[in-house]
């Protein structure tokens, strides 16, 4: 199964037996939006809701951190998810924060996960079917997750990398030029990053831009995809946008710095700011 799948083929296949669809929408504080309770009115047939806070490291300081192996696996089996499923992200944004349920997903060792393109903005905006009633599951997946740790990479690996790092936060917050949302963390970037906005690589839809265009984008930023490469954002989330992005040009050195900015930026390491 592609990492990108459209909602023409979802469509197409909601009554496959395998098929297991996650709403994944997570969204940023300031938007005083509450994504499950979102999901209860109104979700893709048989969604079941991802908690990105919730399947996460709640011990941890930083936001949404990855979770040990043993709790992600307890957790998104309770959701359906299995090695023998196909796993289907979505949002209600259009591609945000399935995005980065997507990269965990693999991170743990599941092969056969897509993101939906365009999500549930474009499915509605297509008059599909969206149900009100959760699925009540009559049987937890089987999964046993293990993390590949070619996937992400820590704050102290990062300082001794030699790979490209992209950060996909705003240029004025790559810049340093607004402040942080998050108390304690000072503007700016890690130093020698590039900044490739994940907002620059999506239609106003939320469906991914053509590959040629966004070849056309990393190009600009002079990003070379067979060289390695860690994305990077505030904590985590748009980076995985970045790396689905890369994934779509036929990219596969790729890493995603789980504390992001909320980790650098309040560490006391070097940054940069400006251009």
């Amino acid at each position: 199964m592609r990492d990108l799948i459209s909602t023409e083929w979802l469509a197409n296949h909601l009554s496959d037996p395998d098929i297991c669809i996650l709403d994944c929408s997570w969204h940023m504080p300031a938007t005083k939006r509450n994504a499950r309770a979102e999901f209860e009115v109104k979700h893709i047939e048989d969604a079941q809701f991802f908690d990105l806070d919730a399947i996460s490291d709640t011990e941890s300081k930083l936001p949404h951190m990855m979770p040990s192996a043993e709790k992600f696996g307890r957790e998104v089996g309770r959701l359906g998810v299995g090695n023998n499923k196909r796993i289907i992200c979505y949002d209600s944004v259009g591609l945000f924060s399935a995005a980065r349920a997507w990269w965990m997903l693999k991170a743990f060792g599941i092969v056969n996960v897509a993101v939906l393109d365009g999500g549930l903005k474009k499915w509605l905006a297509e008059e599909r079917e969206t149900k009100s009633d959760a699925k009540i599951l009559n049987q937890a997946g089987s999964f046993w997750a293990r993390l590949d740790p070619s996937k992400v990479v820590s704050m102290n690996e990062l300082g001794q990398t030699k790979a490209q790092i992209i950060d996909a936060r705003s240029p004025t917050r790559f810049r340093g030029e607004e402040p942080e949302p998050r108390a304690g963390v000072k503007p700016g970037h890690i130093p020698g990053a590039k900044n490739v906005h994940y907002a620059s690589l999506l239609h106003n839809n939320g469906t991914l831009r053509h590959p040629n265009d966004l070849a056309a984008i990393f190009k600009k930023a002079k990003v070379s995809l067979d060289k390695p490469i860690v994305t990077s954002c505030g904590s985590g989330v748009t980076a995985a946008i970045v790396t689905l992005a890369l994934t779509e040009l036929g990219a596969t050195d790729l890493k995603l710095y789980d504390g992001s900015w909320a980790e650098w930026g309040a560490s006391g390491k070097e940054i940069a700011t400006g251009g």
